[in-house]
């Protein structure tokens, strides 16, 4: 994939280190892949269509808009796609006033690279008022910049997202570590230069050249992160 946003300069040896870290939100810090599974089949089940698993394994990760129209293809619903996405969003929202359970080991995460001074972006396909919602569980000083996907003209799989966070921070997207659960978020990194580590959340995701697969957040830590910045580097600190 392509992308209009310029990437940073490569920098030299010097500097071949960790200079940020991008984290995903829905089912890689948060687990809140099934609220939103949950909401979608409320809503849908009030237009008198059912959804089944394998709806499931289409809309999990993707942007709201790519989701919300696939659903309304795959059932006939009879509703427009900027109703659906607003009463998608409203139910989710309802599901999450409370606070949001975090997945197991991003509070240690999001606190060691915080200690450490690591700069760290959340970069999520889910809409502003969402992402707001979220950080109250989240912490927002645990981030130096948020993006949320109805902030871009196209969000993930494109590297949009990953390239607009690197070009704020002002940092190479070769030089980042991107964490993801779904395959589309993977492809995002990727498509964007950056190092990848993928947790699968609800489908698998296979390994490949670049790409660490871990089964869950308390294999990541910050030497973990730095190791893989250094080693595509030839070892350079």
């Amino acid at each position: 994939m392509t992308s209009s946003i310029p990437a940073v300069a490569t920098r030299t040896a010097e500097d071949a280190t960790l200079q940020a870290v991008f984290l995903d939100l829905d089912g890689t810090l948060v687990d809140t892949e099934g609220f939103w599974w949950e909401a979608e089949a409320e809503v849908f089940a009030e237009l008198g269509h059912i959804l089944d698993d394998t709806h499931r394994g289409v809309v999990v990760g993707g942007p709201m808009t790519r989701s919300a129209g696939y659903l309304i293809r795959a059932t006939g619903a009879e509703i427009g796609l900027a109703e659906l996405s607003g009463l998608l969003n409203a139910r989710f929202a309802a599901r999450i006033a409370g606070g949001v359970p975090l997945m197991p080991g991003a509070h240690r995460l999001l606190a060691e690279l915080s200690a450490h001074a690591v700069p760290t972006a959340l970069v999520s396909a889910s809409h502003r008022t969402i992402i707001d919602r979220m950080l109250h569980s989240l912490g927002a000083a645990n981030f130096r910049l948020t993006l949320a996907g109805d902030e871009l003209a196209r969000t993930k799989p494109h590297p949009d997202p990953y390239l607009t966070a690197a070009a704020r921070l002002g940092v190479d997207p070769a030089r980042c570590a991107v964490v993801e659960d779904t395959m589309t978020g993977v492809t995002a990194g990727e498509a964007a230069g950056c190092r990848v580590v993928a947790v699968p959340s609800v489908l698998p995701i296979p390994p490949a050249e670049g790409r660490t697969v871990v089964r869950s957040l308390e294999e990541v830590d910050l030497p973990f992160l730095r190791s893989l910045i250094t080693e595509s580097r030839g070892g350079v600190y």
